[in-house]
């Protein structure tokens, strides 16, 4: 029984960790398809969050920026910033973020809580890197980004009318208000 507790217990975690870190995805949703030719010098720097669907980790934000610098390891760091407005203070999150493959394709992994990394693709950027659609591993992650707290309304139905028909509920979007 002493030598079966001493097999089972580690068989087990192991086995629940595996479990754990299969349910993290870093893929694409169905349909969608990252960015070729991306530039990730020309994406670093800091981003607007203009919409978002509702999640739990950005409950009652406003104000919410992300921003990508270059780390030494070769790697993204990423530094989201919001205020909660419920609360009555800042929140911040400090993560990194890495290619799934080619870097030249606008799909990456992000952590913020490691080894847990999830889905951070790039589905629409302009050509200057102004505006910018995100969507996570499946369609319940979406943003939109701008360098700016606003976005041009071509900009706003060019990635809504994206998203749409990849299978994204749009109506879910949260607009972000952004002080002046």
């Amino acid at each position: 029984m002493k030598n079966l507790k001493k097999i089972a217990i580690p068989v087990a975690v192991t086995i629940l960790g595996i479990g754990l870190l299969s349910s993290c995805s870093v893929g694409i949703p169905e349909g969608a398809a990252a960015v070729q030719n991306f530039k990730a010098d020309k994406y670093l720097g800091k981003w607007y969050e203009i919409a978002r669907f509702d999640y739990r980790f950005e409950k009652n934000l406003k104000n919410v920026t992300a921003t990508y610098s270059q780390k030494d390891n070769g790697n993204i760091k990423v530094e989201n910033r919001g205020y909660n407005y419920v609360k009555n203070k800042w929140s911040e999150s400090t993560g990194e973020a890495k290619f799934v493959g080619n870097e030249n394709v606008g799909r990456l992994k992000v952590s913020f809580f490691k080894p847990i990394w999830a889905g951070y693709n790039v589905i629409d950027i302009d050509e200057d890197y102004k505006y910018a659609l995100v969507a996570g591993n499946n369609l319940d992650y979406l943003w939109i980004m701008s360098r700016e707290k606003t976005i041009p309304e071509s900009y706003k139905q060019r990635f809504i009318e994206k998203a749409k028909k990849i299978g994204f509920n749009t109506e879910n979007l949260i607009w972000v208000e952004h002080d002046n």
